[in-house]
């Protein structure tokens, strides 16, 4: 990483809101810290020697546990592939509900369009709107409301028929 990308990663983080970002590479350490009141940010970058890096340490631990993911099997035999997937586009946490004391989005037989909404995943303090990209049936919920939902993760089952 030469100091141009470094430079452009710390606006990033500045512009983001975002308050510490760390960056670890196999031969470098890079910390961002930024206050909210100003355009103050603090770097940290620590070269690493190669020769110290574990060998058979995985370069990328995932910061929460993930959640296995089952393949969907119905107890009435129905065949699952007719069905279309609509995925987690982040990582964060899954709401059925836009707040506490609202209802939810959608229920299983819920008949949504494109561009309805379907649930928030609120990541960073951000409350992420997620929208259907098909029209259809929703079929089963994937996921518990108030739980972590890694990317890509399955949150719904919907018949586009």
């Amino acid at each position: 990483m030469d100091i141009r990308e470094i430079q452009n990663l710390i606006k990033f983080v500045a512009k983001s809101g975002a308050t510490e970002v760390k960056l670890e590479m196999d031969d470098f350490k890079i910390t961002i810290k930024t206050t909210n009141e100003g355009a103050e940010s603090t770097t940290y970058v620590q070269q690493v020697p190669v020769s110290n890096a574990l060998p058979h340490a995985p370069a990328n631990q995932p910061v929460a546990p993930t959640v296995p993911v089952a393949p969907v099997v119905s107890n009435d035999g129905d065949d699952n592939s007719k069905y279309i997937t609509i995925k987690s586009p982040i990582i964060g946490t899954f709401y059925r509900k836009p707040a506490p004391d609202k209802s939810v989005f959608v229920e299983v037989g819920s008949i949504i369009s494109k561009g309805d909404v379907v649930c928030v995943i609120e990541a960073m303090k951000l409350f992420n709107e997620i929208e259907s990209e098909i029209s259809g049936k929703i079929v089963k919920i994937l996921v518990d409301d108030s739980s972590p939902v890694e990317f890509d993760q399955p949150l719904f089952l919907v018949d586009p028929s």
